[in-house]
């Protein structure tokens, strides 16, 4: 099993932020790639991201990628944020299966992010020669999960709009998304004074 990790709209002061974990049984992870690749080329883009895309393109991304060997778990929670707070508390929760071979997060991620994964993955007993920092662009399933908690997050700020909506509800009824956990952000922050 291969565990990818992207999060969006963690800079914003308004509205939801999520963080994804996607999982790929490895197996399947140079097909899953394969096919993500081939997507971009038949949609013309160099690499999917979420943030630079229209509906357009995030729809038939979408098309193309929800039929993949994949789950996903994600963390809502709301703006603002401190992630740097949060991080240990969301992985613990999200990253719960012992036969993982390899977990990728985004290179672009500062070190502090990086040493709190590894933290995590020391408490339970998975090696932190196990995480990778891949650079998003190089990285499909980087993109995957970047597509995944871009989608998830517009749901949870937009319920009623109809194509976040839809791709929601297929990720569930195709048992693709396994956990959702909505955090209340003042409850779980562990820097704030309790009352």
């Amino acid at each position: 099993m291969v565990i990818f990790i992207d999060e969006s709209g963690t800079h914003k002061q308004s509205d939801h932020s999520t963080q994804a974990v996607v999982y790929i049984q490895i197996s399947d992870l140079e097909n899953v790639e394969q096919k993500i690749l081939i997507a971009e080329k038949e949609l013309k883009i160099e690499s999917f991201h979420w943030g630079e895309e229209r509906w357009k393109i995030r729809n038939k991304f979408l098309s193309k990628i929800i039929d993949l060997k994949f789950t996903v778990k994600v963390a809502i929670f709301e703006n603002p944020t401190h992630p740097g707070k949060m991080l240990e508390l969301i992985f613990n929760h999200l990253i719960t299966e012992k036969d993982i071979k390899n977990v990728f997060i985004d290179g672009e991620k500062p070190r502090w992010y990086e040493n709190r994964l590894k933290k995590v993955l020391r408490d339970k007993g998975i090696s932190v020669k196990k995480l990778r920092t891949v650079r998003s662009k190089s990285s499909p399933g980087i993109q995957l999960a970047d597509c995944l908690a871009g989608l998830v997050r517009r749901y949870y700020d937009n319920p009623e709009e109809p194509d976040p909506r839809r791709w929601f509800k297929k990720l569930k009824r195709e048992k693709k998304l396994l956990l959702e956990i909505r955090f209340n952000t003042q409850a779980t922050d562990p820097f704030l004074p309790r009352q």
